[in-house]
């Protein structure tokens, strides 16, 4: 926001009926900041919407919809325009993951994952973004993941999606820079979500044990208000990607990889 701008800033968030997507609405609604939500689930938004105006006391506005299907990016934008909606914070969290070797995946699963993780992510910030720039103000948090920093062998398309949203992100930090648009890069590790169960992540050794979506949310929302260009929600991932990683044979990283992510 602005500092002449007297209105609570707006976020519009994908994926907002559950996990990550959930615990980033309440983070923007503590701090005092209204709502669009999106997600397939029209029940679930509405129950989400009316917990957090009854607890926060701010503008929450849901809009059910496939953030898969091509035209999805180009129907939100529309939806803002017609409701007269300025979009401050633009929280690109939709995602969905999926197990198993590559040539034995279903190939419409897999289009629809590089849709949704790529496709309307890239389409709804070139959709969104002009307006930010007229603005000369405007903050972007795409969900991406440690699996951008490496291959992912038993979930290819998914770690390559997300190696394409942290490369995007940093790249478009550097071109925003000069006018006043902050992009930051959230890459977690494994996160205890509904996002298991949707992408048959049952028996995963890598996400035992693993952290709720609160401290995560909370995490990437603190590294979007600063500016931040990449957020890790655990210095020890921080230490694995920047200093261990780069120092390992590429083959002894696949190794790796393929043994973590393969179901026990």
């Amino acid at each position: 926001m602005s500092p002449s701008d007297s209105r609570a800033p707006l976020a519009l968030i994908t994926g907002a009926s559950g996990g990550i997507g959930e615990a980033l609405a309440w983070c923007h609604a503590r701090a005092g900041g209204d709502l669009l939500l999106v997600a397939r689930s029209a029940d679930k938004l509405a129950r989400l919407q009316q917990a957090l105006q009854q607890t926060c006391g701010v503008r929450v506005w849901i809009l059910p919809l496939d953030l898969s299907q091509p035209t999805a990016a180009a129907q939100l934008a529309d939806h803002c325009r017609q409701q007269s909606l300025t979009v401050d914070y633009l929280i690109n969290n939709a995602g969905v993951g999926g197990h198993g070797l590559f040539h034995e995946q279903d190939p419409a699963r897999q289009e629809a994952m590089l849709q949704l993780n790529l496709m309307t992510l890239t389409r709804l910030t070139r959709l969104l973004l002009p307006a930010m720039v007229a603005r000369g103000h405007g903050r972007i948090l795409n969900v991406a993941s440690t699996a951008a920093f490496l291959p992912g062998p038993w979930q290819a398309v998914y770690f390559a999606s997300k190696a394409y949203v942290c490369s995007l992100s940093q790249a478009l930090a550097a071109e925003l820079a000069p006018c006043g648009i902050t992009v930051t890069a959230l890459c977690p590790g494994a996160v205890a979500t509904g996002f298991v169960a949707a992408g048959d992540l049952q028996g995963v050794d890598f996400w035992r044990g693993a952290p709720g979506a609160e401290s995560v949310a909370r995490c990437g929302y603190a590294a979007m208000l600063a500016g931040k260009l990449v957020a890790f929600n655990d210095w020890r991932l921080r230490l694995l990607i920047d200093g261990l990683l780069p120092w390992l044979p590429r083959r002894w990283v696949l190794t790796i990889a393929y043994r973590l992510m393969q179901k026990q």
